[in-house]
């Protein structure tokens, strides 16, 4: 499997320059490539729009600049083009699953910029520097070793100005002992994931961090565009902005390695994380846990660690059921935490009780609930005067 390796980089003010040639040299080649595309009736294939954006347009007085850049990022900007079309018409088509691809948009200067070599253009040196054509040798900060020979390396300069360097390698995957058979995974807020052995991960707070993000958003809005003041306030936002991500991904990081290495089958619930969003009092707690981006990284692990990774339908009344006997006693108000079953007199955490119920579902212990109790009724929602189920109607 492959796998990337992601490793900053501080390059001299002369490699900055050319970098940023570089950059807008791969920007101006998918931008005319997608104009190109979208004038014509029928998309033309990548090795004509490689003759027409790259080598013919060397040719002419307004592009004779793209000669001073090495050729093999131009062309693989070129064939990202293609993939992103592929990927978009899939998308439109059915046959690619999850959520539909947007059509490919042009790439703006202050977004974030890429260029992308094969191994025709870049090589690695015995000194621990990558030497990239026409731009010179960088030294990456090593924070571990490549598993194996990198087939490509993208050079990436993020909003904030930061440099970095990611490898595509090739990994094998890892065989361990699991310390247990299975587990349940229900995903939250305050607590970011209940599992079904009682362990609880609390989420990093993102409060004091959101809170200076919106202070510069009003005062980015107010300001003029294309001033220098601007820009400054721009490059804050992008830093608070990387900041909250490298918090939330160091923990989801080392949340899913623990879970992905004591466990053998890891059981999540599909959640719908583009309804929820639309909540407009939870979309931003919600956007800053990064559910999707745990599942991935769940997923990937237990790929490599050679663990089996199951996610249930998020039609499965996994907070209604009692997990101990089954028993349905409906939905309840996202307030009540705790509710006491009226079949086995079982005091259930709300959590947990749903924690408990993924794993179960997941390896396929109980049944769908809605078929099992079809004949059931249920309650839309618990009344607070039921005081024999609800027992903790406490925050979450």
């Amino acid at each position: 499997m492959k796998a990337r390796y992601k490793y900053r980089i501080y390059p001299t003010d002369q490699q900055k320059q050319s970098l940023a040639q570089l950059f807008g040299c791969v920007r101006v080649v998918w931008n005319d490539a997608l104009a190109l595309c979208k004038q014509s009736e029928k998309k033309p294939k990548s090795t004509e729009l490689q003759k027409i954006v790259i080598t013919g347009a060397k040719q002419t007085e307004e592009r004779t600049w793209l000669e001073e850049v090495s050729c093999v990022p131009l062309q693989q900007s070129v064939t990202d083009l293609e993939t992103a079309f592929k990927n978009f018409f899939d998308s439109y088509k059915g046959k690619r699953k999850g959520q539909k691809v947007r059509y490919p948009r042009f790439k703006k200067k202050t977004s974030r910029q890429s260029a992308r070599f094969t191994l025709r253009g870049f090589s690695m040196k015995k000194n621990g520097g990558v030497y990239l054509a026409k731009i010179g040798i960088v030294k990456p900060i090593w924070s571990r070793e490549l598993p194996s020979a990198p087939s490509s390396v993208t050079v990436i300069k993020d909003c904030a100005n930061r440099y970095f360097l990611s490898f595509v390698v090739e990994v094998k995957p890892v065989q361990s002992e699991a310390l247990h058979p299975s587990i349940g995974i229900d995903l939250g807020i305050k607590t970011f994931a209940v599992m079904s052995n009682g362990a609880k991960a609390e989420s990093p707070s993102y409060k004091k961090l959101d809170r200076k993000v919106r202070k510069l958003q009003r005062k980015l809005a107010r300001q003029p565009h294309d001033s220098k003041r601007r820009n400054i306030t721009r490059i804050k936002v992008a830093k608070l902005h990387n900041r909250i991500s490298d918090v939330r991904k160091d923990f989801l990081h080392k949340l899913s390695t623990k879970i992905v290495n004591e466990n053998q089958v890891i059981v999540l619930e599909d959640l719908n994380v583009s309804g929820l969003v639309k909540n407009r009092k939870l979309a931003r707690v919600i956007s800053l846990q990064g559910w999707r981006e745990f599942r991935t990284l769940c997923e990937a692990k237990s790929e490599k660690f050679g663990r089996e990774f199951k996610v249930i339908s998020r039609w499965e009344p996994t907070s209604q059921v009692c997990s101990d006997c089954g028993f349905k006693w409906g939905k309840i108000d996202l307030s009540i935490r705790s509710v006491l079953c009226l079949n086995c007199g079982t005091e259930q955490d709300r959590d947990e009780n749903a924690a408990r119920n993924i794993a179960q579902v997941g390896m396929g212990n109980r049944h769908d609930s809605k078929w099992t109790l079809r004949d059931c009724q249920t309650i839309s929602v618990a009344e607070p005067d039921e005081a024999s189920r609800i027992t903790a109607p406490s925050g979450r």
